[in-house]
């Protein structure tokens, strides 16, 4: 089972309203799991709760640009990066990569991603992961089960999707990608993604059996998107 899978853990899994230190132990000791069949793993880590918290302290203070904005978020994805860096300690390799080509040429069982620039969505980061390193399957953890036709919150007709194209993706979602946008996948990662062959599978990050489903070739709940 030599393959290099990428996975973009949410902000949203990592820090909901605090460090979910539970969850965290649980994802580590599931990911020993696969390095010793074999597997190599890219993580890349969102923002969270803090992120937005950190965001809007700013917009309290001062007018902001998008570009201050994402400097903030940015800061609490490398905070983030560290955290689960120093959690699989020697298996990671020993730098946190900002610059994706950076990625290419490691051997190391565990490298951490953390984002990179203003305009650059770490779905982005992920994608560029992806090629670098000639991954072909990413996974978004994030806290929805599936992609949905349209925001099941506020639309009680909105079905789940499983399986999809990303021609049909991305006509679901906007064109741009904006600083905090809510959108399953952003769009520019989206348009990458189709370039480069990946595909992207999109799940709960909570349930760690449905994870291990999918990375087993099993049935799980979740949307594929390729």
């Amino acid at each position: 089972m030599n393959e290099r899978i990428i996975i973009s853990l949410g902000g949203s899994i990592i820090f909901p309203d605090a460090i979910d230190t539970e969850f965290l132990a649980a994802f580590k000791k599931m990911i020993l799991e696969y390095i010793e069949k074999g597997t190599t793993f890219v993580l890349i880590t969102g923002g969270g709760k803090i992120c937005r918290r950190y965001q809007d302290a700013l917009k309290e203070l001062r007018e902001v640009t998008t570009t201050d904005l994402d400097w903030m978020g940015i800061a609490n994805t490398r905070t983030n990066a560290m955290l689960i860096k120093l959690l699989f300690k020697e298996l990671a390799h020993d730098e946190i990569i900002l610059d994706p080509k950076n990625a290419a040429g490691i051997s190391s069982p565990i490298i951490i991603g953390a984002g990179w620039k203003p305009g650059w969505s770490t779905d982005y980061d992920a994608v560029e992961m992806a090629v670098a390193t000639g991954a072909k399957k990413l996974i978004n953890l994030s806290n929805i089960d599936y992609v949905y036709t349209a925001d099941p919150r506020t639309n009680p007709d909105a079905e789940k999707i499983e399986k999809t194209s990303w021609a049909e993706y991305r006509a679901l979602i906007p064109t741009e990608w904006t600083s905090g946008l809510n959108a399953p996948f952003d769009p520019i990662a989206s348009k990458d993604a189709e370039e480069h062959g990946i595909t992207v599978a999109i799940m709960n990050g909570k349930n760690l059996e449905n994870l291990k489903n999918y990375l087993d070739g099993k049935e799980f709940q979740g949307t594929v998107i390729s």
